[in-house]
């Protein structure tokens, strides 16, 4: 070849852009190694901070979602209202107390708690002004579930004019405490009790308009 002009590259040399290599004319030769950025750099140096950052987040995120999947309690059960577990059954007449006021009756009858918590019977009272009560055992007593409660009730006639002589349906207002409510509930306490409670209360009053 002749002449002047651009040396041609020889057999087995590259050519790199810009800053890169341009070759050594060595075929074998390897490039060295192209620069990081700084993003790369970083994540090199803090590797494994991002990795123990990154594994924490999961591990919370799965503790997270198994606290929240976790099987729940049941809820405990509700305490229920004391007139809904009570019962009071008429148990019949029964001879009154010594000392008592001439013209008084006495009966029993029995309380039972069905469920719950321990019930206090707080006041037993008759709904007709002409009559008043006293209870044995007096109140305020406490009675509980598996104990049934015997409580002799004496009745005093106070006005023979309004005293209700054939109600067909008489019943005793009980006042009720547990843990959950105070109430007050009528108990009608049948038929027998309304036939003893028409012959004492005619008993009462026939011997004072007697007297």
């Amino acid at each position: 070849m002749s002449g002047t002009g651009p040396v041609e590259p020889g057999e087995g040399t590259h050519a790199w852009d810009g800053d890169a290599w341009h070759g050594t004319g060595d075929p074998g030769a390897a490039p060295p190694p192209r620069s990081r950025g700084r993003l790369a750099e970083a994540y090199t140096r803090h590797r494994r901070a991002v990795i123990a950052a990154a594994s924490a987040v999961a591990l919370a995120l799965t503790g997270g979602y198994v606290y929240a999947t976790r099987p729940q309690d049941p809820p405990p059960p509700v305490t229920p209202m004391p007139s809904q577990v009570v019962t009071v059954a008429y148990l019949g007449e029964r001879q009154t107390p010594a000392g008592t006021l001439e013209g008084a009756f006495s009966f029993a009858v029995e309380l039972t708690v069905d469920a719950g918590p321990p019930v206090t019977v707080q006041r037993i009272v008759q709904p007709s002004a002409a009559l008043a009560l006293s209870t044995e055992p007096r109140t305020p007593f406490r009675t509980r579930v598996g104990h049934p409660h015997r409580i002799t009730v004496t009745a005093y006639v106070t006005d023979c004019t309004s005293a209700p002589r054939s109600a067909r349906l008489p019943f005793i207002d009980v006042t009720l405490r547990n843990t959950r409510a105070i109430q007050s509930h009528s108990f009608i306490l049948g038929e027998r009790y309304a036939q003893d409670l028409s012959k004492a209360i005619e008993v009462a009053c026939g011997n004072e308009q007697a007297s």
